[in-house]
């Protein structure tokens, strides 16, 4: 009888075989690799490349093809000679990240799928396991170490407090759940192709970010400009200092910790970070009293951060483009109020503050060493180029339209990324 336990719940049709299995060990062993450091490696130049663990948990995709990432070379003043030849990767090695601060990245891995004849070694905090069975096909491997029962396994083996390891003592004894080698070819030909769509969503939403960037460089810069209803010119953008098209006024103040968590809705300042305009879904809540001076934002405001741990953040601007009820804004930023949302409208303005010519000159107002701070009252000094009400609306629709496309990709993006969840969770024992 076949053990039930030893199936997965979503099953191509023609296979009924019980799944086999196998401990780490039995599939893999363990090969040398190296503990260079960022600083000995180079994008530029060199004759071997290196897999640091940091681009295992934040950049390549599980199954490594080296013709679609960017690999650091190894600097080419260390000595290559004592790299032994067993530890130069092979198509179908696994590269295992054994240290993590989070439980859901320790023991990340990827498949070696095409190394296109280059030369490339493991680096710093990974191990290599090579295969040694021809149970394991090659490209099973990047989605079965992706599994539940997999994941489980690794974070149970996981030790240590601020940093996470593991050790390959304790990775060669988890348990694999392998199907025959046909089986194997057609869930990895099945799954391939979810990340392909995946992988053609992300560079569509790339490229589409990449254009947005240049057009709103040469929007603001007036290199390209738009027409009126009557297709002649608009008029001339206007040079005016912040100080004198709006007012500023102060986020919360007075508050502890213990006063947030329930209460009256506010902006929070990392909401200002993520995004140009203001997410309502992910405000706040903090007790006010009905009795404290404190102010309420609206329609058309604008929120600056003020402190920020790198020059290039300092002075972020995110616009509330929703009407709200009595909503707070956060320490650590403040609004800023036009005296007139024709003269600065709105949508415009979402663009305006993180437009590169904008941009540029907030950030030489940054103060500070290891945490960067910024003056309002400078801020206001500075200048602006405003266009007439008609053709701001017109840059902004223009903008927005593609903010719209870039985000209904993102949805399709996260869509496919949650059916290749499930389908790893149902796919596999």
């Amino acid at each position: 009888m076949v053990d039930v336990n030893l199936i997965p719940d979503l099953r191509f049709p023609e296979f009924n075989e019980n799944w086999n299995q196998k401990r780490f060990e039995e599939i893999y062993s363990f090969k040398t690799t190296n503990s260079y450091s960022r600083d000995n490696l180079n994008y530029e130049n060199g004759t071997v490349k290196n897999i640091h663990y940091g681009d295992i948990h934040t950049k390549f995709n599980s199954l490594f093809d080296i013709t679609e990432e960017l690999v650091p070379y190894i600097n080419e003043e260390i000595d290559i000679s004592r790299i032994s030849e067993d530890s130069y990767l092979q198509e179908g090695d696994l590269i295992i990240a054994d240290a993590s601060e989070d439980y859901n990245d320790i023991g990340k891995a990827i498949e070696v799928f095409n190394l296109n004849n280059e030369r490339v070694v493991a680096g710093l905090h990974t191990f290599l396991a090579r295969k040694e069975s021809s149970e394991v096909i090659k490209g099973f491997a990047s989605f079965l170490m992706k599994t539940r029962m997999v994941r489980l396994a690794v974070m149970k083996i996981a030790q240590g407090t601020k940093v996470l390891g593991i050790s390959t003592g304790r990775l060669a004894q988890i348990p694999l759940l392998i199907p025959q080698p046909e089986e194997q070819e057609k869930i990895t030909s099945f799954l391939s192709a979810v990340d392909v769509r995946i992988q053609l969503l992300q560079k569509k939403k790339a490229k589409l970010e990449e254009y947005k960037k240049g057009v709103m460089q040469k929007l603001f810069s007036q290199e390209i400009r738009f027409k009126d209803h009557n297709g002649n010119d608009f008029p001339d953008w206007e040079e005016k200092k912040l100080g004198k098209i709006g007012a500023t006024f102060n986020g919360l103040t007075g508050k502890t910790k213990v006063d947030f968590g329930e209460g009256m809705p506010y902006v929070q300042y990392m909401q200002i970070f993520s995004n140009s305009k203001i997410n309502v879904q992910e405000f706040g809540f903090v007790r006010v009293d009905e009795n404290e001076n404190q102010n309420k934002v609206q329609y058309g405001d604008v929120f600056f951060t003020t402190s920020s741990e790198t020059p290039n953040e300092i002075g972020t601007a995110s616009v509330m483009l929703e009407e709200v009820g009595d909503v707070y804004l956060n320490s650590f930023c403040f609004g800023f109020r036009p005296n007139s949302l024709t003269e600065l409208v709105p949508q415009f303005s979402r663009y305006l503050f993180r437009s590169e010519l904008f941009r540029r000159e907030v950030i030489k107002l940054a103060q500070g060493s290891t945490r960067f701070n910024m003056s309002k009252v400078e801020l206001m000094k500075l200048p602006v180029l405003l266009p007439k009400e008609e053709e701001q609306n017109k840059i902004a629709d223009f903008l927005t339209s593609l903010d719209d496309s870039i985000e209904s990709i993102g949805v399709e993006i996260e869509g496919s990324i949650e059916y290749k969840k499930g389908l790893l969770q149902k796919m596999f024992v």
